[in-house]
């Protein structure tokens, strides 16, 4: 992995110092300065107690930009989204719901003239048009086809790939400063299917323990265990302490480090660098502790946010297992696939003999060339050449990676005369665009990771603005924070939970509900493994709560923990995103919201809400 000099914006010039102790007496300035700033970006000392008298979004943008100067920096971003995500104003979608990294851009997708092209054609700065590599308009980039194999053996020799798959995994090594000298990657359909086919590859039989680190319920991890457990290993969960869903280091230190003359060869020690739910960061030095105790380490970098693979740590501690989400395109398509990446050194420690469903190929997209209604007028006529093509849809998918037969057009003298054309899919490394990936690689960590910075805090800053009116001189928050709160080095996503005027906790599943119909996309998460010294006994019995949820109302097993709505803040998350977040949140200030919005939708025919 490569390994470049991290800099913030408000600090970068600054570490060209060469004293030590002065580059920490700048960070800690540069730290102190970002929160007292962030105060400002407010109205100060202001509280809102009704959602019809907000400042305006301007206002606040305003604010925010004077606060920080260096904002505008990052403007590159907006302009990004402007014109390659042009979808999310069209259609008024905030989508705080999932992170990742995305693949494509909406315009390259679609490739047709939107209103923005006239304004940006005359720009010289104006990307260049999309190109229509992978599919015509409303199609997608690549289907995928499932293959029974096993995971040792894939990593190996690979088998027959298609030029597709080739150049994606080039690509996303790429991105992702992953050298094919150092790791081989698999493509799984997602990222459940990414653990449970490490686990049921792992030696737990011999390496018989697995620890993992999570403030939340994650199903991809509960099938880990699940295969785990099976093989007799045993499984322990890191504890996060209350308040601050830090990590309980007294206990996890204890899980990791190896007793005198114990066994080496401890197990499988999972690890993500933030949690993904309440933006909480963790130390990558867990890593280095874990792997000079015996453990083998798989990382998770599902939240990590663009170009954070690039910061310096990764490349001292290099796990022998590393999993990252990618999806298609932001905003409107979710899906993708997950990509699962094995330590050379680290392949022969798995099992040679176990074979999983959850390995993929990618299958490129069969399309016709030609004009679309002269395409519909000949489409109603069967010929032989039609039956043909059947027959090759209904191959294999492997089969059909590298060997396509379409329909495509002869000459325009002979339009209506089909014509079978057999050809092998090439695309060279240059021929595949992800422009999802290059506006990251555009925007660069610093630029990414400071605006993810701004944003996040400026939210959190605003949600624990609003107060629940009350005549006395008390504080009634309307939000609930969980983890982290305003802090310059903390993930970009945050946990929190609305309450009604009288303290009690309104279902995030409700508020989930409401936020849908308002066209804003929030996640909810159950926060789990919380740790209360005695100084909080009074707290846990108001905070946890126990239910069932997920794959555990199959199991019949209860949970234990806390129900809450959580945000992501992503590369294309703009200021008014968040505004409209805010400003829907403040809307529960009314104490008849809730009642209100029922009867709406009552109204309107809309009755599967429940309330």
């Amino acid at each position: 992995m490569q390994s470049p000099c991290f800099k913030c914006i408000c600090c970068q010039n600054s570490y060209r110092e060469s004293n030590p102790t002065s580059k920490i007496s700048i960070i800690i300035t540069c730290h102190r300065e970002f929160i007292d700033a962030m105060a400002s970006a407010i109205q100060p000392n202001s509280q809102f107690t009704n959602h019809e008298c907000l400042p305006s979004c301007l206002e606040l943008f305003s604010n925010l930009k004077e606060a920080y100067p260096h904002y505008c920096q990052t403007n590159v971003a907006d302009e990004i989204r402007a014109h390659e995500y042009y979808h999310l104003s069209l259609s008024k979608h905030v989508c705080l719901d999932y992170i990742g990294n995305g693949l494509f851009s909406y315009y390259q997708q679609h490739g047709h003239h939107h209103p923005a092209d006239d304004s940006i054609a005359s720009s010289s700065s104006a990307p260049p048009p999309p190109t229509q590599q992978f599919a015509s308009p409303n199609e997608p980039f690549f289907n995928i086809s499932y293959k029974s194999v096993n995971l040792s053996t894939q990593l190996l020799y690979r088998g027959q790939e298609s030029d597709l798959e080739c150049n994606m995994r080039k690509r996303i090594m790429k991105y992702m400063n992953i050298s094919k000298s150092d790791y081989s990657m698999v493509f799984t359909a997602n990222q459940s299917s990414a653990f449970k086919l490490l686990a049921d590859s792992y030696p737990f039989e011999s390496n018989n323990n697995l620890v993992t680190v999570y403030d939340y319920e994650n199903e991809a991890v509960e099938g880990m265990i699940d295969s785990a457990k099976k093989k007799g290993a045993r499984v322990v969960s890191a504890e996060l302490s209350w308040p601050n869903l830090r990590i309980n280091s007294r206990k996890l230190r204890k899980m990791l480090v190896a007793k005198k003359n114990g066994n080496k060869k401890r197990g499988l020690f999972v690890f993500p660098l933030q949690s993904k739910v309440t933006g909480t960061k963790y130390s990558y030095q867990w890593m280095n502790i874990a792997q000079e105790n015996g453990w083998h380490v798989l990382f998770d970098a599902s939240a990590l946010g663009p170009k954070d693979m690039e910061t310096l740590g990764l490349s001292i501690f290099q796990p022998d297992f590393l999993i990252c989400s990618f999806y298609k395109v932001f905003g409107e398509n979710p899906s993708g696939f997950c990509c699962l990446f094995v330590k050379n050194s680290s392949i022969s420690q798995l099992n040679k003999c176990s074979t999983s469903l959850g390995i993929i190929s990618l299958v490129p997209v069969a399309k016709s060339f030609g004009d679309k209604d002269d395409f519909a007028s000949s489409s109603s006529t069967t010929s032989e050449s039609d039956q043909e093509i059947k027959q090759v849809s209904d191959q294999e998918p492997e089969k059909i990676t590298t060997l396509f037969e379409i329909l495509n057009w002869g000459n325009k003298s002979n339009k209506n005369r089909w014509k079978k054309v057999e050809f092998e899919t090439s695309m060279s490394s240059d021929e595949l665009e992800c422009r999802g990936l290059d506006h990251a690689d555009k925007l660069g960590l610093i630029l990414t990771s400071s605006r993810a910075r701004y944003h996040i805090n400026w939210l959190i800053n605003a949600l624990t603005r609003l107060q629940h009116p009350h005549a006395e001189d008390i504080h009634h928050p309307l939000v609930k924070i969980y983890g982290p709160k305003i802090h310059f080095n903390r993930g970009q996503a945050v946990a929190f939970n609305v309450l009604d005027w009288k303290g009690q906790k309104i279902d995030p599943t409700l508020v989930q509900k409401l936020a849908d119909r308002n066209n804003i996309s929030i996640s909810c998460a159950c926060l789990q493994h919380i740790w209360f010294s005695k100084m909080y006994d009074d707290e846990k019995k108001t905070i946890l709560e126990t239910f069932r949820s997920g794959d555990n109302i199959k199991r019949g097993k209860l949970n234990c923990g806390v129900l809450v709505i959580t945000v992501s803040i992503g590369m294309m998350t703009n200021f008014e995103d968040l505004y409209r977040l805010w400003s829907f949140i403040a809307r529960f200030l009314d104490a008849d919201f809730v009642e209100k919005e029922r009867w709406r939708y009552k109204a309107l025919n809309q009755t599967t809400i429940e309330v």
